[in-house]
């Protein structure tokens, strides 16, 4: 036991060494930096413009910096010269003279330049070590965690990842360009689509009459796609990832917060292969559906389709699974995530419209850092059913009318005859509709026609009147398995 304690005692002050001797150590500053770009400043105001682009106050390292340039930035948004008496006096009304070091110092900033040539150069000097100490505190945040161990590891792992991508500063002047060089990026853009040479502007939807509408989907989109339960979100989310996985052999994600992954699986098997599902679960399978089911399997295993079906996530674990599918394959074409209001919120405290407000807001933002389109469920709440058409309608969206300011497109699925019964219901049965009730870049209020293949969960394009006598043999994908016609 005594040589135990020994190797356990060597094993911790090995581990903990490290750690003390960063900890001991002055963080990362450059004051002559900081003291240039003041002097920089006073000497020459209008680099001040270019400079807040790149730095902010707390990027500075000394509180009397940090203070100093505070009251700059005030000095100039406000129309005044940012000379030494004004800059004084300012300091003087505020009681931060005395803080900032007096006549003195602000005598050692001002000669502290020959001119205001380098003032940029400053700047990117004072942000770098700025990142530098975000750096370390967020590491010293996440050692200290991990060590009280008051969290869960899965739990601790997404605060970690989010802490550290936090830190990414987005901020530059190249965020601001002129219309010249946005419209040359686009007209090259345009001509690579028409070329049929760009590949990198979203996928489709793979419906003939959504993509004719939509232009399919597009890199940066939040597209919402809204429904009652039992409506065939889901199924259509599905067939959607599918086209995309298994028909553009592009990679997606598909995030389920509300089937299990073996769910999931048995629905896309049996409605690739056309094997209707109640015979799969009850295991009734004929040897023609079993030939099926292999056939599809063998498909389905090829395709780039990745399933998360984990019943609790952040966004920001989407996000973190989402980067390392990116990383692995190269590429990621399309998140689904079945469904907003199922995604976990940062502060449970928070009431719930603000809840899914922020949630929607962040679903937009991963779009946009990713340049990859989000496709996220909804559901719509009850008053869908309280009007006479039960037509869908944006009003309809469930919690938060966020999530219509934030979306680029909210497409609806609608069957009515999930409100009919009898002679009624089958006159309309297997006629479904995509309402789309937004979309930014072009037309709303449209309504594309679908056919909603039930036995299958499958939704599919109309079969044209001059081809319904080829129906049986539609049924089986590339005319496989030849249906009897």
């Amino acid at each position: 036991m005594a040589k135990n304690r020994r190797e356990d005692g060597a094993a911790r002050r090995l581990f903990e060494q490290p750690a003390e001797q960063v900890g001991d150590r002055q963080p990362p500053f450059d004051r002559q930096a900081e003291i240039g770009l003041l002097g920089s400043i006073v000497l020459l105001p209008d680099v001040l413009d270019d400079v807040v682009m790149i730095v902010r106050s707390e990027d500075f390292y000394d509180d009397a910096h940090r203070k100093l340039f505070s009251h700059m930035c005030a000095l100039h948004e406000g129309n005044k010269k940012i000379d030494p008496t004004l800059l004084i006096d300012r300091l003087k009304t505020a009681g931060d003279f005395e803080a900032v070091g007096g006549t003195a110092y602000l005598s050692k900033i001002i000669n502290s330049v020959p001119n205001a040539a380098h003032a940029t150069y400053y700047a990117e000097i004072v942000r770098t070590k700025s990142t530098f100490r975000s750096l370390i505190q967020a590491s010293t945040e996440i050692l200290r965690d991990a060590y009280d161990e008051s969290q869960e590891a899965k739990h601790l792992l997404s605060q970690a990842e989010q802490k550290i991508f936090s830190i990414l500063d987005v901020r530059g002047d190249n965020t601001v360009q002129s219309l010249k060089d946005v419209l040359q990026k686009s007209m090259d853009r345009l001509e690579a689509r028409m070329s049929g040479t760009l590949d990198t502007s979203g996928v489709e939807y793979g419906f003939r009459g959504l993509d004719e509408k939509t232009s399919g989907m597009h890199n940066g989109e939040l597209i919402i796609l809204a429904a009652r339960p039992a409506m065939g979100k889901t199924a259509f989310a599905m067939n959607i990832a599918e086209n995309v996985a298994l028909n553009q052999n592009v990679p997606a994600l598909f995030v389920s917060l509300e089937m299990s992954s073996l769910e999931l699986a048995d629905r896309l098997l049996c409605s690739v292969a056309r094997v209707e599902g109640t015979r799969l679960r009850a295991g009734t399978l004929t040897r023609e559906d079993r030939t099926k089911i292999v056939n599809a399997s063998s498909k389905l295993a090829q395709a780039p389709l990745f399933v998360d079906d984990s019943p609790s996530r952040t966004v920001t674990e989407i996000a973190a699974a989402a980067r390392r599918i990116a990383r692995r394959e190269g590429r990621l074409g399309l998140i689904v995530v079945d469904y907003l209001q199922l995604i976990e919120p940062d502060n449970t405290k928070d009431p719930r419209q603000e809840q899914v407000a922020r949630i929607a807001r962040r679903l937009k933002g991963m779009a946009r850092e990713m340049k990859v389109p989000v496709l996220c469920l909804a559901q719509l709440n009850r008053q869908t059913e309280a009007g006479t058409d039960k037509i869908p309608k944006m009003s309809h969206l469930r919690e938060s009318g966020a999530i219509e300011q934030d979306a680029d497109v909210v497409m609806f699925v609608h069957r009515e005859e999930y409100y009919l019964r009898g002679e009624e219901r089958d006159s309309v049965s297997g006629q479904a509709q995509i309402i789309i009730g937004k979309q930014r870049s072009g037309p709303a209020g449209e309504d594309i026609k679908l056919e909603f293949l039930k036995n299958f969960t499958r939704f599919q394009d109309p079969t044209p009147d001059r081809l319904e006598q080829f129906d049986s043999y539609n049924q089986f994908p590339g005319g496989e398995a030849g249906g009897n016609f």
